[in-house]
């Protein structure tokens, strides 16, 4: 039961994440660099510092916590995942939502659910370890037929019809950036890892174990809104953009400040969940290992949803639906198959 709790708490916050991208539709008038800056605040800053207040016992406070060590990797971690979040949001641009989280977090649930295990000596070939590779081998597969469901969708479209569903779409652009942001997003799950004695000193301060970990979240996006803000000022002062906050009028940047926390606190709420949902996994240790990939499925899953709702999906085949549903099915499996074993 325990472990139900913790994966429905996970996929509420997944839910989130997958939606934090449709209330940027609603963005006007900004460039690509503006809204990204501005949603990343909420999203890397504010919501993430609100988080770890939860954790912080009586008397104590975030820098007494971060000093057990392992905040300085959390950080450098959080910066090379900033370069993954960031072409993240550009395979959005170039493949759309099904797509390009598809393509992206299957790369991210590989690497950032292996990389630690390996790191902290896990043998792969045996025992917990040898579910925790066949886990993420069925994760990848799921992850993988939804891609070929793509090419088909791709295939079977003509230019205009590629533009009308998602307005830059590039398919090799996008496939190479999709890949370079699942790598590199692997990083987060890497400064988690790093900061684990923050996470052991919060929990022996007397924080709630529900929150325990949000400390560590926050190091993780500090690093990844150093990259991300440098490269959209970067982008303000290159393509003379910086104007963007400062033109529109007062309703519309209203307008646009609200739907960037909106997307903010969505796509915060993904860590949110995964650090709650985690405490819930205590007594296992291979569904501890293999959260970071049951959270990047589940955002795959809910990803593709969006794309049927928002219609990235119309007008294709009975053949291309089939595959994409075989390979949503396949990472439902995936989920459920440590308690299988």
């Amino acid at each position: 039961m325990e472990i139900i709790i913790g994966l429905i708490i996970i996929a509420i916050g997944s839910f989130g994440q997958s939606s934090s991208y449709v209330p940027i539709n609603k963005v006007k008038d900004w460039s690509w660099e503006s809204f990204w800056l501005v949603q990343g605040i909420f999203a890397w800053l504010v919501f993430p510092f609100l988080g770890a207040q939860l954790a912080i016992p009586n008397g104590s406070s975030l820098l007494e916590l971060w000093s057990a060590g392992g905040a300085a990797g959390a950080v450098i971690y959080g910066i090379l995942w900033g370069i993954g979040g960031l072409t993240f949001g550009l395979s959005m641009r170039y493949l759309g939502v099904a797509l390009g989280q598809s393509i992206a977090l299957g790369t991210c649930a590989g690497f950032g659910t292996l990389f630690p295990a390996v790191f902290g000596g896990t043998d792969l070939f045996h025992g917990d370890g040898l579910v925790l590779l066949i886990g993420v081998c069925i994760t990848l597969a799921g992850i993988a037929v939804i891609g070929y469901a793509g090419s088909l969708r791709a295939r079977n479209m003509t230019e205009e019809e590629k533009k009308a569903a998602v307005k830059d779409f590039a398919l090799t652009k996008g496939l190479l950036v999709a890949l370079l942001a699942g790598v590199m997003s692997a990083c987060f799950n890497l400064g988690l890892e790093s900061g684990a004695p923050i996470l052991e000193k919060a929990k022996q301060s007397g924080a709630s174990e529900l929150f325990a970990l949000n400390p560590v979240i926050l190091l993780v996006t500090i690093g990844g809104f150093i990259t991300n803000a440098s490269y959209c000022l970067f982008q303000n002062v290159r393509n003379k953009t910086g104007r963007d906050y400062f033109s529109v009028s007062g309703g519309t940047l209203l307008n646009n400040v609200l739907f960037c926390a909106l997307a903010g606190v969505l796509w915060y709420s993904q860590f949110f969940g995964l650090g709650m949902g985690k405490s819930y996994f205590a007594e296992s240790p291979v569904m501890l290992a293999f959260s970071w990939s049951i959270l990047m499925s589940l955002n795959v899953i809910f990803s593709n949803v969006w794309g049927i709702i928002l219609k990235e999906w119309k007008g294709v085949s009975r053949q291309t639906i089939v595959v994409l549903v075989c390979g949503m099915c396949l990472l439902i499996f995936s989920l459920l198959l440590p308690n299988l074993i």
